[in-house]
């Protein structure tokens, strides 16, 4: 079994060097496994200084708090009428990862409305567990971008009376 492994090495090398004679390429690594993508959620664990974060948030703006992936436990402030996601290092919010695209997403703002628009990354853009090329968000959806796991939580002075139950 460990021959079959071994066998023809030189030949993999050459089909993934053909057609790159600088050896500088720029790409997006691909989840290697279907279960990368499973979504399971996130339960109300929200630290107190998270929760004071949200409560804190102004009219108009948002949250997106990394829930899980080399950044975890950082918060983002969504205050802009358009925010861009990427591994771009002049993305608003810069993930330095090889699963994230250089553009991977945008999160617009209309009103108190977001919505996040997947610009045709390579892993796509995925909000409760869907792959979306658009999808408004929601009170805690979470949005999985690369191997980052994130929830998005809007200021409460724009929630709904009806949904403070």
């Amino acid at each position: 079994m460990e021959q079959d492994r071994q066998r023809e090495p030189d030949e993999i090398r050459r089909g993934a060097d053909a057609g790159n004679s600088d050896g500088a390429t720029d790409t997006t690594q691909t989840f290697g496994h279907d279960s990368d993508l499973s979504f399971v959620p996130f339960g109300s664990d929200l630290s107190e200084a998270e929760i004071e974060a949200i409560g804190a948030l102004p009219t108009r703006s948002a949250l997106l708090i990394v829930r899980s992936g080399p950044t975890a436990g950082a918060r983002y402030l969504l205050d802009t009428d358009v925010t861009t996601v990427g591994r771009h290092p002049e993305a608003d919010i810069f993930f330095d990862d090889v699963t994230v695209s250089r553009r991977h997403a945008e999160i617009t703002r209309d009103a108190t409305s977001f919505e996040i628009v997947d610009q045709r990354s390579l892993n796509g853009t995925y909000v409760n567990g869907e792959r979306v090329d658009r999808a408004t968000l929601i009170n805690g959806s979470e949005v999985r971008i690369g191997k980052f796991r994130l929830n998005f939580f809007v200021s409460p002075a724009d929630l709904p009376l009806t949904t403070d139950g």
